[in-house]
């Protein structure tokens, strides 16, 4: 709701045709398409049906589907970025929509179109936005390839005249124009006055009042009269040209169409009254059966009614019943885990009391602590060994090395 009333104020800033210029934008790209042949490069490559004259116009009147839509959107956008130059891959049907799309306005940007709304506006397939970068993607494949589009030139209107058979004997309206016109110019001394005409016109019917009345007999003979008559026939034909433009025309017509619409609405005007009879006949019956059917199932709706309030009744207490028994099943939860908790506990410190690995780690722990112990005491047996051998050798040194410094003390003596 949000965004329609967005929607609707942005219409209404822009103007009140704002709304209708996404169909003829979205017309000016079909026509675009077509000079750029995509009928033959992407509907046929893809097994595609043409487009309709407002394919991607986003309208609650148009039938519409987002899905076949945006693809065919991507497609199309993909293959005017290859015609304008640019390399792009194709996407495909099943590709992310938010990468795609950020990647068709990137390259737009990249042609130095400007982009003021969000990417999230072509997820939908249709719309003023998506009609709007087609449009422009459309433009730089045209100027690639060369291609603009250049201001008709119309051809002058002119009225085509009817053709009428050029005869001497017959005349136009316009001839006889032309003539009256013309006569003045070439005899201009024989203009005729209009009050020399009146007079003379009053003086004759003056001579004829004062005639005497005559019963007037023709002298002519009938043959004759109708021969002159064939004669002079072809010569008094006027061709009147008919002008479209002209009011009194449109105003035959509208005559016309009055006396159409009149018939019509009296022939039609029967039917509908008849009709309108025929469906305040209907709605009486069916008031009525309503009525009956209404008194008829009173009863049953009243029973109905407190079938419906016990039911909510019920559902009430169920809920509050469901409510206790959540709460419940919630401390049992709670409880049940502390029990396990408790059970592992309790198992853990069984098999460690059960368990003789303990005892068998001890013992060979004690076994390998007396060869310890053994290979230690013949370790210090060696050590001893050594160190009895060391301090005899030095003790011998010693006794040596008393004696050789005792013996000349004699032999000093006695020279002494």
């Amino acid at each position: 709701m949000a965004e329609d009333g967005g929607r609707r104020a942005d219409e209404e800033e822009r103007g009140p045709g704002a709304a209708h210029q996404v169909f003829a934008v979205m017309e000016c790209l079909l026509e675009k398409l077509k000079v750029l042949n995509y009928e033959e490069e992407v509907l046929h490559r893809h097994n595609m049906k043409n487009l309709s004259r407002h394919y991607f116009v986003s309208s609650p009147y148009l039938a519409f589907n987002s899905g076949e839509q945006f693809y065919m959107f991507t497609i199309i956008a993909a293959w005017l970025i290859n015609m304008a130059g640019r390399p792009f891959t194709e996407p495909q049907e099943y590709d992310e929509p938010n990468a795609t799309v950020s990647n068709i306005l990137s390259e737009l940007r990249a042609f130095g179109v400007k982009v003021d709304f969000p990417p999230s506006k072509l997820k939908s397939g249709s719309g003023e936005h998506v009609c709007f970068v087609l449009d422009r993607l459309a433009e730089e494949a045209l100027k690639r390839r060369g291609f603009s589009f250049k201001r008709p030139n119309y051809p002058t209107e002119t009225t085509e005249e009817e053709s009428v058979v050029e005869d001497n004997a017959e005349l136009t309206l316009s001839k006889v124009e032309e003539e009256m016109i013309e006569e003045p110019d070439e005899d201009e001394e024989n203009v005729m006055d209009l009050e020399a005409l009146k007079l003379r016109s009053t003086h004759t019917e003056a001579e004829a009042s004062s005639k005497p009345d005559e019963i007037l007999e023709s002298t002519v003979d009938a043959a004759e009269w109708n021969l002159e008559v064939e004669r002079v026939l072809p010569q008094l034909k006027v061709t009147i040209r008919t002008d479209n433009k002209d009011w009194r025309i449109h105003v035959d017509q509208m005559h016309q169409h009055r006396d159409g619409i009149k018939s019509s609405l009296k022939e039609a005007k029967s039917y509908l009254d008849k009709l309108q009879e025929d469906i305040g006949k209907t709605l009486e019956k069916v008031s009525s059966r309503e009525k009956y059917i209404n008194n008829q199932l009173e009863h049953l709706i009243q029973d109905y009614r407190g079938a419906q309030a016990k039911l909510s009744e019920a559902k009430e207490r169920y809920q509050q019943a469901s409510g206790g028994v959540t709460e419940r099943t919630r401390v049992l939860a709670e409880i049940s885990e502390e029990l396990e908790k408790v059970k592992q506990e309790m198992e853990e410190k069984g098999s460690s009391m059960s368990d003789g690995a303990p005892v068998v780690k001890i013992k060979q722990s004690l076994t390998k602590l007396k060869q310890e112990i053994v290979q230690m005491d013949v370790r210090i047996g060696v050590v001893e060994h050594t160190l009895l051998q060391a301090k005899l050798k030095e003790k011998s040194n010693m006794t040596r090395d008393m004696h050789a410094t005792n013996i000349p003390e004699p032999a000093a003596g006695s020279f002494a």
